[in-house]
């Protein structure tokens, strides 16, 4: 766009690239894994017969970690020449971010020890998730120090890092919630004795693909390097890798076959297979369109924690149109009945003329204005009466 943010000769920096780019791409590893928290801290609770302990603690870890993750993008530059000071900031800064994820660790781990845990798929790699996660977070404390990152920056060890951080903490838990919702969503379970294939190929595939890369790149292996000369120490560990990645690749491919298989020929899950607690399984498996013909009434996080399977639901509603119930906020009693709208286009036209609002304002300023009368246009249609 003729901007000279990045070019030295018109007083730009091309470090100013690099502290963008980091801007967003530290904090996207850090909420790549908010979901799984949510994930794991759901599907354990229903393995171990128990509600999850510290509940408002893990939360606020959760919290906490979303805004920390924002202060630290700075210890993936360690090596580019910044001020050592400024440099002992971040590494603090990202050190302190181990710290609500011990939080959430210890609230699963002391679910488990005050549970009788059922050792099904779904649990087992949550347990996955939580030994890698932890090794993960090990290494990053590690690399978060100017010295040791300086030794083994744009190593293997660093590929190993990222990958136990990535994999153990959002992969791992995307597949115990796969085998988790997936009788909610067909109605059907996953073969358990493919599931505990699956899960041991996967975790042990892993384990043995990226654990010998930090020792390749504690030997000083480079990364994004095609290859080498043969006389270097990396060889055999290079191969031992190569080869454990197939392990990593049939475990995914019974995992792949398992969904296929019980798509269609698996076994019937019945409304609530597991026996959870949380709102969802209060309905038939897999859910009809409408979810609940009427809005379930609900005490507490886990709607089903009585083991009751017909929940009390909202009254008077009217049937010939659509009407929901308003509440209060903090105690949800029943406050209002307000009316829903109904199917409009006016949302869509608002997204189309609010983007070209702002494509056309890196042009022009002149955009602000004459592109606000169109926004203008379809909000009042939006909201119109």
């Amino acid at each position: 766009m003729g901007t000279h943010f990045y070019n030295p000769a018109e007083g730009g920096d091309a470090l100013l690239w690099q502290h963008l780019f980091w801007f967003f791409g530290h904090p996207e590893v850090y909420i790549i894994f908010l979901p799984a928290v949510g994930m794991v801290s759901t599907i354990l609770p229903a393995f171990v017969g128990r509600p999850l302990f510290g509940y408002m603690l893990l939360v606020m870890a959760l919290i906490t970690t979303g805004v920390l993750s924002f202060g630290l993008w700075v210890h993936h530059m360690f090596t580019v020449g910044l001020p050592r000071l400024g440099e002992s900031f971040f590494t603090a800064s990202s050190m302190s971010i181990a710290l609500p994820a011990g939080v959430q660790i210890v609230c699963w781990l002391a679910t488990l020890w005050a549970g009788k845990p059922v050792y099904k798929t779904p649990l087992l790699f949550v347990l996955g998730f939580i030994v890698t996660f932890v090794m993960g977070g090990l290494t990053g404390v590690m690399v978060a120090s100017v010295p040791f990152d300086t030794q083994v920056h744009d190593t293997y060890f660093v590929v190993a890092h990222f990958h136990y951080v990535l994999i153990g903490g959002a992969v791992f838990p995307l597949l115990a919630a796969i085998h988790y919702w997936f009788p909610k969503i067909t109605g059907r379970m996953m073969s358990e004795r493919l599931g505990r294939w699956s899960f041991w190929l996967i975790f042990s595939g892993f384990h043995l693909t990226f654990f010998p890369m930090h020792l390749l790149g504690l030997l000083g292996m480079p990364r994004r390097i095609y290859t080498y000369q043969p006389e270097l120490p990396w060889a055999g560990l290079n191969l031992f890798v190569s080869l454990s990645a197939l392990i990593l690749f049939a475990g995914f491919l019974i995992f792949f076959v398992n969904i296929l298989r019980s798509w269609n020929d698996g076994l019937p899950g019945g409304d609530n297979p597991w026996g959870a607690t949380t709102l969802e399984w209060a309905t038939a498996s897999p859910p009809p369109s409408y979810n609940f013909r009427r809005i379930p009434v609900v005490s507490g996080r886990e709607a089903l924690s009585a083991g009751e399977e017909d929940l009390p639901v909202v009254a008077g509603l009217r049937t010939d149109r659509r009407e929901l119930l308003v509440t209060s906020v903090v105690e949800a009693l029943p406050q209002a009945r307000e009316s829903s709208t109904s199917d409009s286009v006016w949302p869509f036209w608002a997204a189309v003329a609010t983007s070209v609002l702002f494509i056309w304002s890196i042009f022009t300023p002149w955009a602000v204005v004459w592109g606000s009368i169109p926004v203008a246009v379809t909000l009042v249609g939006w909201f119109w009466p």
